[in-house]
């Protein structure tokens, strides 16, 4: 069952910031007892323009329940806001990437990670508690599991009903049963939400990919290509992560993106994985 309403822990936290920065000593005191410089976990957020949204991320992310060593790394990608100077004061390895891109920016936080497993996060988005021990649980458990990918809810943040953004929802994990089952399951994969093993992933060149690809979609191909092993959809409730809706906004809004996916549902051809 997918949440109607957000959760009162992430409202909490998704917030302006002019309301989050009054909470950087919160985060600062928070990780420092999660962030190790031996961890076994890496967190990489590219983030570009980001000074209204990081500090929900990092607030979300200090609040993280996991046992294990974590370092966060967020890869300032040529900001002309105060982005860099919010992630210092959070106390956060911040690396300054000039060449422009989200493929260009992951690499590069790729490339310094510490962890044998990598965590993909965005800085727009707020992650649960329970996020890390999530994703990261079946890599763990299970070598035969290359990447994992999870679930994720929108934030309104104009006027579009929160009651259409669940509906929708719904209907993006019915697509994603498709992709599974009849298409291609590496679509599923989204940066923001997704894990591997460090050294597996650099092996294939990491996020470098194809023109007119995706850059974590084509990583998770690559990976299952490479005999690392299959991809594993994480659907648990309390891993549910929560992003802007500027994504559904630059593509059009809810009601185009929807029908955008009915026309995808209704016109798929049977395509074997490959």
């Amino acid at each position: 069952m997918r949440p109607l309403f957000i959760p009162k822990n992430i409202s909490r936290i998704s917030q302006e910031k002019k309301i989050l920065i009054k909470e950087i000593p919160t985060i600062v005191n928070n990780f420092k007892n999660k962030i190790s410089s031996s961890p076994l976990i890496s967190i990489v957020i590219p983030a570009y323009n980001e000074e209204e949204n990081i500090l929900k991320t990092l607030y979300s992310l200090s609040e993280t329940s996991t046992p294990h060593s974590i370092e966060i790394i967020v890869v300032n990608n040529n900001s002309k806001d105060n982005t860099e100077e919010l992630i210092r004061l959070c106390g956060v390895t911040c690396v300054n990437e000039s060449r422009q891109g989200i493929t260009i920016a992951r690499n590069s936080g790729l490339a310094v990670a510490k962890g044998k497993y990598v965590m993909n996060a965005d800085a727009d988005t707020i992650y649960p508690a329970s996020w890390i021990d999530e994703m990261i649980n079946p890599l763990i458990n299970d070598n035969n599991i290359a990447l994992t990918y999870g679930r994720f809810s929108f934030i309104p943040t104009e006027k579009t009903p929160r009651l259409l953004y669940f509906f929708y929802e719904y209907l993006s994990d019915f697509n994603r049963h498709v992709n599974r089952r009849y298409k291609e399951e590496a679509l599923n994969v989204y940066g923001f939400n997704s894990a591997c093993r460090r050294e597996q992933c650099i092996s294939v060149d990491g996020f470098t990919h194809p023109a007119g690809t995706n850059e974590d979609g084509w990583l998770a191909m690559k990976l299952r290509k490479a005999g690392y092993g299959k991809l594993h959809w994480v659907t648990k409730k309390n891993a549910i992560v929560w992003t802007g809706d500027r994504r559904i906004i630059v593509d059009g809004g809810i009601y185009k993106s929807t029908f955008d996916r009915f026309f995808k549902y209704f016109n798929f051809n049977h395509v074997k994985k490959k």
